[in-house]
């Protein structure tokens, strides 16, 4: 039996079409808590990749760690306040580099002129912010890549794990049901996203912030030592109830044609 045609692909930005391994926000987190006196590492940066980015800074300050250096240093419970400034400090560094980290991801500027040959539309949300959106859409779309619809984060009343920029991709797409839309991106909350949009989500492993690496590294490590790693990736990517999980962005047809001929699965 046949499946259902899909009809649109909605993917994330840093970390899944742009910016290999998702580079960043991360110097600029890093860089925004050291400003305050606190020193996060680099899992506690990487942990909550995704989110609205003042939300990332707040889930940050709520971990055990980061709270109990908070207290120790400044005696009171991080508030509304705190977390303002530290993402002031974030977005002051994050708007001073962005522009570098536009890169298409190697293969994603074909494998979108593919999927739209096959008629399917292109869409997109982010934890971005719409100004930060403004820089990285544009320097993207100048290197070829460029989404038929684009939403941030900060455009609605939430952004992820909720699905209301997947919603607003559905809507300005005209596409429809969600079981003919997948979510591609390479966060936990990406996946969040897409299972609470009720559309099919798919993970990218490598050239994404769970992985954490460059390019250059992806090539240079022992296989070995990289396949230890992309299991630790594929299991997160698991427990956040991806419906399947990938490799690269290049085995993204073959995801779609097993969609199309019901074949569940995942692909690695």
């Amino acid at each position: 039996m046949v499946g259902r045609k899909i009809e649109a692909v909605i993917f994330d930005w840093a970390g899944t079409v742009v910016d290999y391994g998702c580079f960043a926000p991360v110097q600029a987190f890093l860089k925004a808590f050291e400003k305050k006196g606190i020193t996060v590492e680099l899992e506690e940066v990487r942990r909550p990749m995704g989110l609205l980015k003042r939300d990332h800074i707040k889930t940050m300050l709520g971990y055990a760690r980061i709270n109990q250096l908070w207290l120790e240093r400044y005696g009171h419970e991080p508030d509304d306040a705190d977390i303002d400034e530290l993402y002031i400090y974030f977005e002051e560094l994050l708007m001073e580099s962005l522009q570098k980290f536009t890169n298409p991801i190697p293969g994603v500027v074909e494998l979108v002129e593919k999927l739209r040959q096959k008629g399917m539309k292109i869409g997109s949300t982010t934890g971005y912010t719409k100004s930060m959106m403004e820089v990285v859409a544009y320097h993207a779309k100048r290197k070829g890549y460029a989404p038929d619809f684009m939403i941030a984060s900060d455009e609605l009343k939430a952004g992820r794990p909720y699905p209301y920029m997947i919603f607003r991709n559905l809507t300005e797409l005209d596409v429809f049901p969600p079981s003919a839309v997948i979510k591609v991106g390479d966060t936990v909350s990406d996946m969040q996203e897409g299972k609470n949009a009720g559309v099919w989500s798919v993970a990218v492993m490598k050239g994404s912030s769970e992985l954490g690496l460059t390019e250059a590294e992806v090539a240079s490590l022992p296989e070995t030592v990289l396949q230890a790693r992309l299991e630790q990736v594929y299991q997160k990517f698991k427990e956040a109830g991806a419906d399947f999980i990938i490799e690269s962005i290049d085995q993204l047809p073959q995801v779609i044609e097993d969609l199309e001929h019901h074949r569940d699965g995942v692909v690695q």
